[in-house]
């Protein structure tokens, strides 16, 4: 098991094109860690947006009634991927992995892969 400093960095150092990472938890928005990222990426206002992203494809889920959980969401833009990967925890809140990739330099396979490596061995 890894603590939460040692998960961000693995996906920083083991992710190919990986410009930033952040451990979220979506009831509050809030970032617990934050690694990479820069000026044109500020990963606290990211990790606040896409809460909401999570809590609307919650809420969307709900009323189509499924009884299923979110592995992850893609976001694709022209020069990047965001990938977020949900973590449910035993206590019955959330949190999320959220990682930014350089389009050019990353194999989102792989990446999806590694994510879901990290997030099993995380432990908070």
């Amino acid at each position: 098991m890894a603590n939460v400093e040692v998960s961000l960095k693995e996906a920083m150092t083991s992710i190919e094109g990986a410009l930033g990472v952040a451990l979220v938890d979506y009831a509050s928005g809030m970032a617990l860690g934050t690694l990479g990222g820069g000026k044109d990426l500020d990963l606290t206002v990211a990790a606040a947006g896409n809460t909401d992203v999570i809590r609307a494809k919650m809420r969307t889920m709900d009323m189509l009634g499924m009884q299923d959980d979110i592995e992850d969401v893609l976001i694709t833009l022209g020069s990047q991927y965001h990938l977020i990967r949900i973590r449910r925890s035993r206590s019955g809140g959330g949190l999320f992995l959220y990682l930014v990739l350089d389009r050019g330099r990353s194999n989102l396979a792989m990446a999806r892969h590694q994510l879901s490596r990290i997030e099993a061995d995380l432990e908070v």
